[in-house]
């Protein structure tokens, strides 16, 4: 039978890539919100 500590790793593992998958996806949600705003701003200036 496999050692716990082999099973506790594994499950350490994949709740950090999860971690890491939302931190990344919450960082490009902001970056693509971020970058919306900044075409606006050009847009508005553009028709000045």
């Amino acid at each position: 039978m496999t050692e716990p500590w082999v099973l506790y790793a594994g499950i350490a593992v994949w709740a950090g890539l999860g971690g890491y998958l939302v931190f990344l996806a919450i960082n490009q949600q902001r970056l693509a919100r971020r970058i919306a705003q900044l075409e606006q701003l050009k847009l508005e200036d553009s028709e000045d």
